[in-house]
């Protein structure tokens, strides 16, 4: 038989505990969202697996908006995040700082989830790209990794927010933290 846990026995941390806790050596970077409840979404699932931070280019709106709120339920106040307005230029400075960059999108010579294996002693961008175009073609060139979803029925994508989940469960990241 199961119980459902109660909200106050899941152990949850509260937004400055959050703040003060260690990450999982793992960022977003969102290529021009253009859908704030996406938006919302990924600081959302950034604050379940406790990530570094959020990169915001381009026509990605910024926080604290209603419509983000929706979705992030307040996860835009504890997840760090920064606004580039171009792309290329976080890119270039997370690869400055020694972070690999880790595009995800359909793409000669890419990875399949399935397949990756994150090295110990990294740290890892994902770039996720906008709903219709996907990650920008510079930005996929100047990627370390391209990982790709399999996928196999008529559509050609899944929503980013969805795919933000998938990957970031699927590069199993998660022993890497108590």
């Amino acid at each position: 038989m199961f119980r459902k846990l109660l909200n106050n026995e899941l152990e949850r941390l509260d937004t400055e505990a959050f703040k003060a806790a260690e990450k999982v050596p793992a960022a977003i970077v969102l290529d021009n969202i253009r859908s704030q409840h996406n938006i919302g979404s990924a600081f959302r699932t950034a604050d379940a697996f406790r990530l570094e931070k959020i990169w915001l280019c381009g026509i990605c709106a910024v926080p604290p908006t209603p419509e983000m709120h929706k979705s992030a339920l307040g996860a835009e106040f504890s997840v760090a995040w920064e606004y580039c307005e171009e792309t290329l230029d976080a890119v270039r400075r997370l690869k400055a700082e020694g972070w690999t960059i880790v595009s995800v999108e359909q793409a000669e010579g890419s990875t399949m989830l399935q397949d990756f294996t994150p090295e110990k002693d990294k740290k890892y961008a994902f770039v996720f790209g906008n709903e219709v175009k996907g990650v920008s073609q510079e930005v996929v060139d100047a990627s370390d990794i391209c990982l790709e979803i399999p996928q196999f029925g008529t559509k050609h994508s899944l929503n980013v927010s969805v795919s933000i989940g998938i990957v970031l469960w699927g590069a199993k990241l998660f022993p890497r933290i108590p």
